[in-house]
């Protein structure tokens, strides 16, 4: 059995250049949250001909620690893992001020058009050039790999930075607590796949955009797979005993969580549910939940 454990040591202080490594430097937006943690961290890559990953929120402070960041520098791209209102907005004021090219994988489904959370859908954000899985772009000093990633999100990409075997995972995969996955956008199904791809991949340091980074990457990606293994499990179990609707299971699964979170784990169990109809084991009818009987 493999026992997930979050990392919530993260003192990172907004505004401040911290250097990571020699080709990536962090930012912290203040915008913490339920489900952002402390904020959301804009990554810096490359010197003099740069990169950054995830601009985060329409927030003037952090946009001018952004330049400040990359002053006497050449902002050349800018690369977004996902369009939820923390990460993308920014990135239209940043390229006004820089001329850097957007990047992303583009536009998510018109279904999200009613999809609200914490972290809502930036539908407005549309990027300069489409990066799919695989394909490559080349800066003076770095390499970034697009590794597509769908599941917190349909549009959400991952980017390698090849010379140093980093992973900026946005919100697929983080340290310090699970990903919200909301339908219908969110889907547990293409999530599972994504992160059992991240398995095969040998990344030596993972980079979220909330909380600390992670250096061994493959024992929380087993980790994150077994916990989604067991929620989806208990999720059924509770429809075996009787339970027929969402706001029963989320009050007997999600008892020892902050209340505030009940919403998102509402949503998190309505993609495990789906998962299960998938699989032929549940099916809902008029809103109730019941099981397959075979």
């Amino acid at each position: 059995m493999t026992t997930l454990e979050f990392d919530r040591d993260f003192k990172t202080v907004p505004g401040t250049v911290e250097q990571l490594s020699p080709l990536v430097r962090r930012v912290l937006c203040n915008n913490p949250s339920p489900f952002t943690f402390t904020g959301t961290s804009s990554f810096i890559v490359g010197r003099d001909q740069v990169a950054i990953v995830d601009p985060g929120p329409e927030d003037d402070t952090h946009l001018a620690a952004l330049l400040a960041a990359a002053r006497g520098e050449t902002v050349t791209h800018i690369l977004v893992t996902h369009s939820h209102a923390d990460h993308s907005p920014l990135a239209a004021r940043l390229k006004l001020a820089t001329g850097a090219t957007t990047v992303g994988f583009g536009a998510v489904a018109a279904s999200t058009q009613g999809l609200r959370i914490d972290a809502s859908v930036d539908h407005a954000f549309k990027p300069d050039r489409l990066m799919g899985h695989g394909e490559t772009l080349l800066g003076q000093d770095w390499t970034i790999e697009a590794v597509f990633t769908p599941g917190h999100m349909s549009n959400h990409l991952c980017f390698a930075l090849r010379e140093e075997k980093a992973l900026f995972t946005g919100d697929h995969v983080m340290a310090w607590a699970t990903s919200v996955i909301a339908p219908p956008d969110g889907n547990m199904a293409q999530y599972m796949a994504s992160l059992r791809l991240l398995w095969e991949r040998d990344d030596e340091i993972y980079l979220p955009a909330h909380g600390p980074s992670r250096r061994d990457p493959k024992l929380l990606v087993r980790g994150l797979l077994a916990h989604r293994q067991m929620r989806e499990a208990a999720i059924f179990n509770r429809i075996l005993e009787g339970d027929k609707v969402i706001a029963d299971i989320v009050r007997a699964i999600y008892a020892d969580i902050d209340p505030k979170l009940h919403g998102a784990a509402a949503l998190s169990t309505l993609a495990h549910l789906e998962h299960l109809i998938e699989q032929g084991r549940v099916r809902r009818r008029d809103g109730i939940y019941e099981l397959v009987k075979t």
